[in-house]
């Protein structure tokens, strides 16, 4: 059975979903292991000689939730699509009303997910950068990596993984969204409408009747 069109858009959505937050998960996973383990966010950097070091990372479960909930988010949309493709071929692809309130719920805990994760990131690369760029050693962060960092062979590449990482965070959240609304249509459109009542139905031969009286018969 083909799947409805909304479905469809949604999961061209979903595969554009997954990924952005492997991107996002891969970027960060790839910038705390040059920092070999430390998390940068929210870090504070600070001058070795004439390198750059950094002196007080974050809690490294600041990152692993970060690119957990990318990497757990992308796993779901993989799964989804998969399962999606094989019941659209094989079994019935009709989702139910519990199923489609199930995703509701679903797509408001990763939209509330991502909105944090995107934030965390922001803000996160904001202060480390603030924190470099003070040193007066280097004029942005992306120039800083180009010098040297300590110890040797960290931070490679560091502010284009966190760019990177940020704006499929950002990409990834309006994708989301737009799911979102999707759902809620195909929700609206599984309800019943309404239709009012007409002079045959009998709901509306009671209601005259408790206003106005029972018809008298003629005979």
């Amino acid at each position: 059975m083909a799947l409805p069109w909304l479905q469809r858009v949604e999961l061209v959505l979903f595969a554009a979903a997954f990924l952005c937050g492997a991107v996002a998960a891969a970027a960060l996973t790839r910038t705390q292991g040059s920092f070999r383990g430390s998390c940068p966010l929210y870090g504070v950097a600070a001058l070795n000689g004439s390198s750059l070091a950094l002196s007080q990372p974050s809690a490294p479960s600041l990152c692993y939730f970060v690119a957990g909930a990318s990497g757990l988010l992308a796993l779901y949309c993989l799964l989804l699509l998969l399962f999606w493709v094989y019941s659209s071929f094989i079994e019935d692809s009709h989702r139910g009303p519990v199923g489609l309130r199930i995703a509701l719920v679903i797509s408001a805990i990763a939209i509330f997910l991502i909105l944090v994760s995107a934030c965390i990131l922001r803000f996160g690369t904001s202060s480390l950068c603030n924190s470099i760029v003070s040193l007066n050693n280097t004029i942005s962060c992306s120039e800083a990596q180009k010098i040297p960092w300590t110890p040797p062979g960290t931070a490679l590449q560091f502010y284009s993984n966190l760019h990177n990482a940020e704006t499929s965070s950002w990409v990834n959240l309006v994708l989301w969204c737009v799911v979102l609304v999707l759902q809620v249509m195909q929700w609206k459109s599984e309800a019943t409408p309404y239709r009012p009542l007409e002079r045959g139905d009998p709901e509306w031969s009671s209601e005259t009747d408790a206003l106005v009286g029972p018809r008298l018969s003629h005979s």
